[in-house]
């Protein structure tokens, strides 16, 4: 039997769109069975637009014509069978097709007796489980992989779908975040390796920020440029995925404000050839504080925060463009942003990177030159809310931070053990601060979602209302 992969890009709720990104792939190929992803709205985060009468209309008549103008074809979307014009689910999972036995299912069980296993499930990216997933799979018969691309709110879609001869062999891969189709020979073996992770991360965020636009009608970003790393990786990300005319960042230095966070910023935005205005909040400050006491006090450094928002929120709303936040991980564990301030805006690229992973991300893409400048890179964070402030001024270091968060979280290993590796006082404070700072976080936007214990859109879900921590 002649086997066909295709690897196919999907849009929620767009069924123009999807029937026909599935006729091209239908249209270009004359094997004896095609294999595409899952299309169903609930298999693309429907969510409850499954409970409109219209939309389930709609999901139908795509199948239905799928059906009708691929007579001839034998063709597998999903778990569902089009077969001679015919619309077919399986109650067991099992089809007959050209004499062998196909299984078809959203989940592996090995111990499942047929001839060929197709995996369906739409799979979201997680950057510390991709690989190993493809490692798990140790076929006893031969078997394919197959998910969509796009985004499903947080969810990234990248695609990565493989297949394996029963004897657990590649013999097939198509890429992360790519259309693709591909002729699938079990008897012919490929070399096949995992890209590097920084490039999959690479790709995946700037994939999400494209199919975001543009499903979203937005052409155009824009954001603050602080001097920082964050911000700076971010301008970088969403250059890479728009064209540098198409992102807008703005510089708002307050009186505290390094030097280095303007010429920094510049020099950056001068390697990306990306445009910059500056917009200092400190009149605007010293306007609101007139005749109040100072105290340089936590409502002044965050009035510093909301009025760097309002100005950007003014450029998003004049220029109709979509305003980037840029806090991290580890600070959107430890509350440590303003809400309505620098945690504002339609879409943060980087909040499921840890302070680590984005200084992995920005070295990495400065492996071939220097896009974001060194300067940046190394100096010490800071919000630069009040003089000399530095962030490890208020938590711990953040390799510390990080691997504390990564060892309770994405390893779940209790808090007695992760006491052998660091002190007591720090481990409690740091989950402490992540269970209360959840209200902070449930305020936030929406963001892209990069591993399985995220806290933007899915993996980590803590109360707010709780006595526990």
């Amino acid at each position: 039997m002649k086997i066909t992969l295709a690897q196919t890009r999907y849009k929620t709720g767009d069924f123009e769109f999807n029937y026909n990104s599935l006729a091209e792939k239908i249209s270009n190929t004359s094997s004896d069975l095609i294999i595409l992803p899952q299309v169903g709205l609930e298999d693309l985060g429907g969510k409850d637009l499954l409970l409109d009468e219209n939309v389930n209309k709609a999901q139908s008549e795509m199948y239905k014509k799928i059906a009708d103008n691929f007579s001839d074809k034998t063709i597998l979307i999903g778990d569902i069978l089009i077969n001679q014009g015919e619309i077919s689910l399986s109650a067991d999972g099992y089809y007959d097709i050209c004499g062998e036995r196909v299984f078809v299912a959203d989940f592996y069980n090995s111990e499942v007796e047929c001839d060929l296993y197709v995996l369906v499930k739409n799979r979201y990216y997680a950057m510390n489980s991709y690989d190993d997933f493809i490692d798990s799979i140790e076929p006893s018969s031969n078997f394919i992989f197959v998910s969509a691309i796009g985004m499903a709110d947080s969810n990234v879609y990248a695609g990565g779908s493989f297949a394996k001869n029963k004897f657990g062999v590649s013999v097939a891969h198509l890429p992360l975040c790519e259309e693709g189709i591909t002729d699938v020979d079990f008897s012919k073996p490929i070399d096949f390796k995992t890209t590097d992770l920084q490039e999959q991360v690479y790709k995946v965020i700037t994939f999400a920020l494209k199919e975001y636009c543009e499903n979203t009608g937005f052409k155009k970003v824009v954001l603050g440029l602080s001097g920082g790393i964050d911000s700076a990786l971010t301008a970088a990300l969403a250059v890479e995925a728009l064209g540098a005319e198409n992102v807008l960042g703005i510089m708002m230095p307050s009186m505290y404000s390094s030097e280095g966070s303007i010429s920094d910023s510049i020099a950056l935005a001068n390697n990306l050839k990306m445009n910059t205005v500056k917009e200092p909040i400190t009149p605007l400050f010293d306007a609101f504080m007139l005749n109040r006491e100072r105290k340089h006090d936590l409502a002044e450094e965050n009035l510093q925060a909301r009025l760097r928002a309002l100005i950007l929120m003014f450029y998003s709303n004049r220029e109709n463009s979509l305003l980037l936040s840029t806090g991290n991980k580890s600070e959107c564990a430890m509350g440590f942003g303003t809400l309505y301030g620098d945690m504002a805006g339609g879409l943060n690229l980087i909040c499921d990177l840890t302070k680590t992973n984005v200084y992995k991300l920005s070295n990495y893409i400065n492996k071939d030159g220097e896009i974001i400048p060194q300067t940046i890179i190394d100096k010490a964070p800071s919000a630069e809310l009040h003089p000399g402030q530095k962030d490890q001024d208020r938590l711990p270091e953040y390799a510390v931070l990080d691997d504390i968060l990564e060892m309770y979280f994405e390893q779940n290993i209790p808090q007695e053990e992760i006491y052998k590796k660091y002190d007591k006082s720090i481990v409690d404070e740091v989950i402490r601060k992540t269970y209360r700072m959840q209200f902070k976080r449930y305020q936030g936007c929406l963001g892209v979602r990069l591993t399985e214990r995220s806290f933007c859109g899915g993996g980590i879900d803590l109360p707010i209302v709780q006595k526990m921590y």
